[in-house]
């Protein structure tokens, strides 16, 4: 299995009302290539399948998103997901952040 399978097979794991950071995601499959894990997912051809939208930077920010709709669309599926956004940060980021 390579890199990128890696990476997505572990961002499936993240329970709903969760998300986790590109550092966390790269931790988990013992590498620190975190600017590789934001470039797997600006790639992303399937993000009804890989939730992409749940990955954000490590100080809380949102990030970009480059499925169709944007950040935009990002912050309404984490909202939905029940993670509040406040100016493009998620309130109570620690409590939500999940770590593999």
């Amino acid at each position: 299995m390579g890199f990128k399978e890696k990476i997505y097979n572990a961002l499936k794991t993240v329970p709903k009302g969760y998300l986790t950071t590109y550092k966390e995601l790269a931790k988990a499959v013992n590498s620190k290539a975190y600017r590789v894990v934001g470039s797997l997912m600006k790639k992303n051809e399937h993000p009804k399948e890989i939730p992409c939208y749940k990955v954000v930077k490590s100080n809380g920010s949102i990030g970009n998103y480059s499925a169709k709709g944007g950040i935009k669309r990002k912050i309404e599926l984490l909202r939905k997901d029940g993670i509040l956004v406040e100016n493009r940060k998620i309130k109570y980021f620690e409590k939500r952040l999940w770590k593999f």
